[in-house]
């Protein structure tokens, strides 16, 4: 069935927005009035044609008049839903007059391409079926996608209700964290991880402090486990997961400017304003740092050893030993000198350091 809950957008700045889809009814109201404009529209351009005829002295042959009918008529249909979408921002008298727009699925204005995708996909959703199409498809997706709004990849979207409007949220480190936040590396967070995680830190103030204290600590210790590097000593999961939002934020900004054409908008200085939590956490939450293992020390550069003999008549082969009074037998072993041990072909592998800070709930 339709959606119970808002609909959630991900901007490209990682801001994650949430809009109430249009329902069924609002949507059938404005399309009746966008069609009693249009149709009123084409009466215009028929009587316009016919009085053109009239002025004319003659009247138009029956295959001019066809003609006409048959190139305005579909040309004003499509050419009216697909300018005023395309040029009003998602919108047409009817949108307009119940408070709703058609945007992509990025929360982005349309363009030509959606607008007449939905246009021309209108005939199956509108026509074939005589609206029948589009009821079932409205009523059976979780937003309120008609036929035509699948394929272009648009919503329709509730301007104006009794609600809030909706603001992007911007998360900052928290104080004393920023230099870590700066180094934090949230290449391998997902989308789905980053709305988890600003979902917790909107309703944290509201949770009572033991389920808040394990909630953070069920959502920093996977993250913790992954991202690099570890977290200092001492900090909370909460403050962690501040840090972890900060920075993907700010790693989606820095994207998002670079892929801009020309010189864009500058950057944001290093450093962000101070961040607090709404109510203090409780102590239980801090999570108590763990001191590194001594591990064995790297092993030095090894010791050149003499290179090992070729065949005889190689360009810096060892010379031949010449026996003398001294020299044991070719067979004996007594006073021999000992060979060193060749080194090894690579450097020995240098176990990983265990990571620092917190230890991740058990």
């Amino acid at each position: 069935m339709a959606q119970a809950e808002p609909t959630r957008m991900v901007t490209p700045e990682a801001v994650a927005l949430e809009f109430r889809t249009a329902n069924i009814g609002s949507r059938i109201l404005a399309y009746f009035l966008d069609q009693l404009i249009a149709t009123a529209g084409i009466f215009l351009l028929l009587f316009a044609v016919a009085l053109t005829g009239n002025v004319a002295g003659s009247d138009l042959p029956e295959w001019t008049g066809l003609a006409l009918v048959l190139v305005l008529l579909p040309s004003w249909f499509f050419g009216y839903f697909i300018a005023f979408e395309t040029l009003w921002r998602g919108r047409t008298p009817g949108k307009a007059a119940l408070g709703l727009r058609v945007v992509t699925r990025e929360g982005a204005p349309v363009r030509f391409r959606h607008a007449a995708i939905r246009a021309l996909l209108g005939l199956v959703d509108f026509f074939l079926g005589l609206g029948f199409f589009a009821v079932v498809f409205i009523l059976f997706t979780r937003d309120n996608q008609r036929l035509g709004d699948l394929v272009a990849g648009t919503l329709v979207l509730r301007e104006r209700s009794g609600l809030a409007a909706p603001v992007p949220v911007s998360f900052a480190p928290p104080p004393g964290y920023d230099s870590y936040t700066a180094t934090l590396d949230v290449a391998r967070l997902t989308t789905e991880e980053y709305q988890a995680v600003r979902s917790f830190l909107l309703r944290a103030p509201s949770l009572p402090p033991a389920p808040r204290a394990a909630l953070a600590q069920q959502l920093a210790g996977p993250l913790a486990a992954r991202l690099r590097p570890p977290p200092p000593a001492g900090i909370s999961p909460e403050a962690y997961l501040g840090c972890v939002a900060a920075a993907y934020q700010h790693r989606q900004r820095a994207s998002m400017a670079q892929r801009q054409p020309g010189p864009g908008p500058a950057l944001p200085p290093p450093g962000w304003p101070g961040w607090q939590p709404t109510t203090p956490l409780p102590d239980a939450t801090v999570w108590p740092s763990r001191p590194a293992a001594p591990g064995p020390a790297a092993p030095g550069p090894a010791a050149p050893g003499p290179a090992a003999p070729g065949p005889a008549g190689w360009p810096g082969a060892p010379p031949a030993e010449v026996p003398g009074p001294n020299r044991q037998p070719s067979g004996s072993t007594v006073g021999a000198p000992t060979q060193p041990r060749p080194a090894p072909a690579g450097p020995t592998p240098l176990p990983e350091p265990e990571p620092g800070g917190f230890v991740p709930p058990g």
